[in-house]
């Protein structure tokens, strides 16, 4: 499946700003907000790097809205390593590219999504309502971050969007599926959480010594199917044994 995003003329493009990371990184920022034009062209600028390599450069992490990138200041200095990274970015478009589409499965409220009841009612809606309109998005795995395997999709319908939580967990279980501000996610491992937990999946989007070891990577798109508990049981055991549970829709 082609990603829609239509070809974008680099003149009408503007150029991202570089900011010190300290003394061996630089930010390559495309925009001051979350949006997925500018996720984009930090994805397209990450293939380009990765396809051109820059001498110097160790690391490139993609984020939202921009790309940090890590160098060793004895191979390159920050004004060289700047130059061509604009250059790359001058060349980096958002065309269309070939997206690989996962279905994940989640098991919605009870005990596997405790805030499901307390989201439709902030909503003034019900938790059918609320799944059913989860479960319709069509989502894009923006950036991996915070924990390993943690996913941050954008494409969240407005309508659920609404703030993150005042009193923060500092556990919530592995595999959640969950809402905070204007985004949703799959978070893998077990850790703190500020958003709203809305269901579980088995799905391991990161498991040490599984091949892959992370199962989605930024640009995938996304879309969720509801299971019962009882197969949310049965998945989280072959899981467990090292299957993917999700389903690769299209590659």
């Amino acid at each position: 499946m082609r990603d829609e995003s239509a070809y974008i003329m680099a003149e009408t493009l503007s150029p991202p700003r570089l900011l010190p990371s300290g003394d061996s990184a630089i930010t390559v920022e495309f925009s001051r907000t979350i949006d997925d034009a500018a996720n984009r062209r930090v994805l397209a600028l990450d293939r380009v790097i990765s396809a051109e390599p820059i001498e110097g450069i160790t690391e490139t992490v993609p984020t939202y809205r921009s790309l940090l990138v890590h160098y060793d200041p004895v191979r390159i200095g920050f004004d060289a390593l700047g130059e061509q990274l604009l250059a790359r970015a001058a060349k980096a478009l958002p065309t269309a590219v070939r997206t690989r589409r996962w279905r994940i499965p989640v098991a919605y409220g009870g005990e596997h999504g405790i805030d499901l009841e307390d989201v439709a009612k902030a909503l003034n809606t019900t938790p059918d309502d609320i799944v059913g309109r989860h479960v319709a998005g069509d989502y894009r795995v923006a950036m991996i971050g915070f924990t390993p395997g943690w996913s941050y999709l954008s494409g969240l319908e407005e309508f659920l969007h609404m703030p993150r939580r005042q009193d923060p967990r500092l556990l919530t279980p592995a595999g959640t599926i969950s809402i905070g501000g204007i985004q949703t996610g799959v978070q893998c491992l077990a850790g703190p959480s500020g958003w709203h937990l809305l269901g579980r999946t088995a799905v391991r989007t990161y498991q040490l010594h599984r091949d892959p070891t992370f199962l989605l990577e930024p640009g995938d798109a996304i879309t969720f199917t509801a299971v019962d508990a009882k197969t949310f049981a049965e998945q989280d055991r072959a899981a467990e044994a090292g299957e993917f549970i999700a389903e690769l829709v299209s590659s």
